[in-house]
């Protein structure tokens, strides 16, 4: 994005704060033209706008996440957010129940599914040090 808005600029702080620089370092390198359009408006709405709102914390933030993500069966993210509680605040304790929430209200096997892939990547997270 060339001429950038202050929601963007925004969206790209919190982006940085939530996931690392690594992270978003990774992210912007591997931006194409195709997809631009698309990774400047979840910047600016998610971001920018949803997670930099100062209605709830970070880690209220991090726990609706996961528990959406888990329940929607978009499991992809997961590990991206299970990577992002270290910045948020949310502990494996909050995660886990998050995760149980999902599995009354929206299935066990979603739920089920949402720990193995927390707990594989809370395993390399610790790998990784």
């Amino acid at each position: 994005m060339s001429d950038t808005t202050p929601r963007y600029d925004t969206g790209m702080a919190v982006r940085r704060r939530v996931l690392g620089d690594a992270h978003v370092d990774r992210a912007e390198a591997a931006k194409t033209d195709f997809d631009a359009p698309f990774q400047d408006m979840i910047t600016e709405t998610a971001w920018g706008n949803l997670w930099a709102g100062d209605g709830i914390s970070d880690r209220e933030r991090s726990m609706l996440t996961l528990a959406l993500l888990a329940a929607l069966g978009n499991f992809d993210e997961i590990p991206m957010h299970i990577r992002a509680t270290a910045r948020t605040g949310a502990s494996k304790q909050d995660v886990l129940e998050a995760f149980q929430h999902v599995a009354i209200y929206a299935g066990v096997p979603r739920a089920n599914h949402a720990l193995k892939l927390a707990k594989q990547t809370y395993d390399q997270m610790e790998q990784d040090g």
